[in-house]
């Protein structure tokens, strides 16, 4: 009794891949957004947060190192940190962190150089013990970074859009 239900199961699963396969679903992170985008090599400062940008950049673009690039990417970034609210003793509660990446898109072959700026935003807690304050700064700067690589990657899908070399 119970192998049949565990090789009914199996012949359910079995029939619902094929259905997916058919009906023309796609994996949510199985294709890059635009043709293209997997072939941007991407350039950041040599900081610790350029590394992070980096990282999520090639993340969100589906950087593919095993084919040569038609793109550059050079993002340039300044962060800023100011102090919200304060406490009795006259240090701050909070910080907003703000973090603006100036990029550049430029084709290998040659041809029309591409350019934006985008900005994010991102706010934390401040602790009076040191570790907790730089976990919490650590923290806003893995969340800045992420959120300003996929805005790089929805301005990029703007700016590229169909004029972008497809994939081999």
């Amino acid at each position: 009794m119970i192998r049949g239900r565990r090789d009914l199961g199996l012949a359910a699963a079995a029939a619902l891949s094929v259905a997916l396969s058919a009906c023309g679903f796609t994996p949510l992170y199985g294709e890059a957004t635009a043709p293209g985008l997997s072939r941007v090599a991407v350039e950041t400062p040599d900081t610790r947060l350029g590394y992070r940008l980096r990282e999520r950049l090639e993340d969100a673009l589906l950087y593919d190192r095993a084919v040569t690039p038609d793109w550059r990417l050079d993002v340039a970034l300044e962060m800023s940190r100011r102090p919200l609210g304060r406490r009795i003793d006259d240090t701050a509660a909070r910080y907003e962190m703000t973090l603006v990446g100036q990029w550049t898109l430029t084709p290998l072959s040659g041809g029309e150089v591409r350019a934006g700026r985008e900005t994010v935003t991102v706010s934390y807690a401040a602790s009076d013990q040191p570790y907790a304050a730089i976990a919490a700064q650590e923290d806003a700067e893995g969340r800045a970074a992420e959120t300003l690589a996929q805005r790089i990657r929805l301005a990029l899908i703007h700016a590229v859009g169909p004029t972008a070399p497809a994939r081999p």
